[in-house]
């Protein structure tokens, strides 16, 4: 999490949310250092709801395809991370066709348009953006028109914004036309002053010595190879076998790659690293502190729950700094209620 001005820390004091597909509790996290309420929150996962429940006292709903809307408190806020499998590059990319999840924007449009939400925050995989040669976003774009929402997209990067991660993420922030936003921006990039080597943990923690591969694996000692690989955010310096995504080695100099819910090979959902001579997975709590989750978080026990509820989180940094732009663009419209 980023450490807030003192001027931004109340804003949202008095706004209400509701956390759809709220997972471990992400765009809470974000909300909540502003000093706004959540009033209701859902996911259809039990593991997510024992974390989220652990974390903010709030025991999230079901599937919400079975609330009525009527049932859902009054909000100012709806914030969703909806499900992505149907247009990752690594899920089935049926979109809007796939029966199961590719349906759930549709859930988002329902509520919203009941309660007239003032603003909708977003985020899905950065595919969703080309998804279908760019139709499926045109169609999240004109379905929050045709319910009276003025929308905003861009794809940002967590490694842009401090977070030694390299995410993409589509963002989407929708206003109520009524309250005749003229313009939104999205935050300008910030330079990244961290690296992985920042939110390790200690090399003697139990979590650390568990996250040990114990493979045979081979370090690049070309320096112009490593050279090379120093200008990408994410530094490469050698692989165990042939070297697939779940088998490269980073150095922690660099930048993570992309926390995962799932993935193959010995680095799965994670990544392997070269740390004091050995190679490693990143821990559950490494993991947390690359979504910006701080460490008083609680987290789940099973290391391979954790990894996946992580893989599958917003990074709140990123929604913090989004927020600010929110709360920036409403001072200027004079639209904003304290």
């Amino acid at each position: 999490m980023i450490r807030l001005k003192k001027e931004y820390k109340k804003t949202l004091a008095g706004y209400k949310f509701v956390d759809l597909f709220c997972g471990i509790g992400g765009f809470h996290a974000a909300l909540k250092a502003f000093g706004a309420e959540c009033v209701f929150a859902s996911d259809i996962n039990l593991e997510a709801q024992k974390i989220y429940k652990a974390n903010f006292r709030i025991e999230p709903k079901g599937d919400i395809r079975d609330m009525r809307e009527a049932n859902i408190p009054k909000h100012d806020i709806l914030c969703a991370g909806f499900p992505c499998q149907a247009f990752s590059i690594s899920g089935s990319q049926e979109g809007f066709n796939n029966a199961k999840s590719g349906r759930l924007f549709y859930e988002i449009i329902r509520i919203a348009e009941y309660h007239k939400s003032k603003l909708i925050l977003l985020e899905n995989v950065a595919n969703i953006e080309f998804h279908d040669d760019g139709k499926t976003i045109d169609i999240i774009i004109s379905e929050l028109h045709k319910i009276g929402y003025s929308a905003y997209k861009q794809l940002l990067n967590a490694a842009d914004y401090n977070v030694p991660q390299c995410r993409k993420r589509l963002y989407i922030v929708a206003f109520r036309e009524d309250m005749k936003i003229c313009e939104f921006r999205f935050p300008e990039r910030i330079k990244l002053k961290r690296n992985v080597e920042a939110i390790l943990e200690a090399e003697n923690s139990e979590s650390a010595r568990k996250s040990i591969i114990n493979r045979e694996y081979h370090i690049r000692d070309s320096f112009e190879v490593i050279e090379k690989e120093y200008k990408k955010p994410c530094i490469r310096i050698g692989e165990i076998g042939l070297g697939r995504q779940g088998e490269r080695i980073y150095s922690i100099k660099g930048c993570a790659t992309t926390l995962s819910a799932s993935g193959g090979g010995v680095g799965g959902r994670t990544g392997i690293y070269l740390i004091n001579n050995q190679i490693r997975k990143l821990t559950p709590r490494e993991c947390a502190r690359l979504m910006g989750f701080p460490d008083k978080f609680v987290i789940a026990e099973a290391p391979n729950q954790a990894y996946q509820q992580f893989g599958n989180s917003v990074v709140v940094d990123v929604l913090q700094h989004i927020i600010i732009e929110v709360i920036k663009t409403l001072l200027k419209e004079s639209y904003y209620e304290k």
